[in-house]
């Protein structure tokens, strides 16, 4: 087969085209690094390279939402720290009230500092993150949770938002907590009864918050001690107000004080010196009270009339008793925040290590190896250069130089 001179120029230009072009594309993946820089270059990897995009995506972006969780459970975390110390200094300020030698106008200044305390307690609970979000809404429902209403001479705060707070995630946690089971949810009395003082009374009767001593025992009825007799000689008796009728062996009971009176599973210790017709109410506690109401109680306690000593002394030990529950309450919802802050730091580690990973598996799709890559495009060099060489002394030969 003849080849014609002008085919064989055309045949070595296109081939010294194309090395070129192979070593311009190979200088391009040097100067980027990357093997891939488009799917025409490996459809397979650029497809594979896509997908690995995608879940390191969704990592980073379960990364930005772990951190904006972690930011607001931080300050919620501050929050329930700086409720613990109000409330610590509320119940400083209750045990100070019990002093018998305080008069009208020390205990009025008490109750003011309580009143002042329990509006920054206020304040706490409704307070928000950076991003405008309640840190204590619960699963939201409301722009402010916590709302006041005023009316019949005390402030009666109310939950406004949605009971509950989101289940933590293999990779989220929490933005909110539930502020109605932290402050809203106190049991009253001692958590299972209470014991109050009626307005009638007119001797020095009371008695402490009590305890349960046999839960099996228990009936859940409410109850009533009535007491009868003459000073040195007074007696008691228990009746079962749900049912009617007395209970065995609590009837014409002699009192003595500082005795337990104990029934059906419960016990209390009873002081002071009754008078005939007094009484005290047992009631099983169902409503739960709240820690604003418990404030205010105190506050209301604080302000009775000097004549009221018994009656004050009954209000405040019992509002010392809620206020503790109370502040378990915040102290148990503190530790779950700070769970969830440990759990955050785990999940953060986790996230780290699936983002290094899809990294590593993504370079090893697009990246260029840079000494295998600088080696094939010197030796790419090297070949365009000879070629370029060869062609040049090829292209000098002609038939005019032999004949002479």
């Amino acid at each position: 087969m003849r080849v014609t001179t002008a085919h064989a120029y055309d045949t070595t230009i296109a081939q010294l085209t194309k090395r070129q072009g192979e070593l311009v594309a190979q200088q391009e993946r040097i100067s980027s690094g990357k093997r891939v820089a488009r799917a025409s270059d490996d459809p397979v990897a650029a497809t594979m390279s896509e997908a690995v995009q995608n879940r390191l995506a969704r990592v980073q972006t379960d990364q930005r939402a772990l951190d904006a969780s972690r930011t607001s459970i931080q300050q919620a975390e501050s929050a329930l720290g700086e409720s613990g110390e109000l409330i610590q200094k509320v119940r400083d300020l209750i045990i100070a009230g019990g002093n018998p030698t305080y008069g009208p106008g020390e205990r009025e200044s008490l109750a003011q500092e309580i009143a002042g305390l329990r509006d920054r307690l206020f304040s706490v609970a409704n307070r928000q993150d950076g991003a405008g979000r309640n840190l204590f809404g619960g699963l939201g429902g409301s722009e402010t949770p916590f709302v006041q209403t005023f009316g019949s001479g005390s402030a009666e705060v109310r939950f406004e938002g949605r009971r509950g707070q989101q289940a933590a995630g293999d990779n989220q946690l929490p933005q909110a907590m539930d502020g109605d089971a932290i402050w809203m949810r106190i049991p009253a009395g001692n958590g299972t009864f209470a014991l109050d003082l009626p307005a009638s009374n007119t001797g020095t009767v009371r008695s402490d918050t009590g305890q349960v001593t046999n839960l099996s025992a228990l009936t859940g009825h409410d109850y009533q001690i009535d007491f009868s007799g003459t000073a040195g000689a007074m007696q008691y008796s228990v009746t079962d107000l749900t049912t009617g009728t007395p209970v065995a062996g609590q009837t014409g009971v002699a009192y003595s004080a500082g005795a337990q009176i104990a029934f059906d599973g419960m016990s209390f210790k009873v002081v002071g010196e009754p008078a005939a017709g007094d009484r005290l109410d047992l009631t099983s506690s169902s409503a739960p009270t709240d820690l604003f109401k418990v404030m205010q109680d105190a506050m209301d306690a604080l302000r009775l009339g000097t004549g009221e000593g018994t009656q004050r002394t009954h209000d405040l030990g019992r509002a010392l008793a809620e206020l503790d529950a109370g502040h378990d309450r915040v102290l148990l919802a503190r530790a779950q925040a700070g769970e969830w802050l440990n759990r955050a730091d785990s999940i953060e580690g986790l996230l780290g290590d699936r983002e290094v990973d899809h990294a590593a598996e993504q370079s090893q799709l697009e990246d260029l190896d840079l000494v295998k890559g600088i080696s094939q495009f010197q030796s790419q060099q090297l070949g365009h250069e000879a070629a370029l060489k060869s062609y040049a002394q090829v292209q000098r030969l002609s038939l005019f130089q032999y004949v002479g």
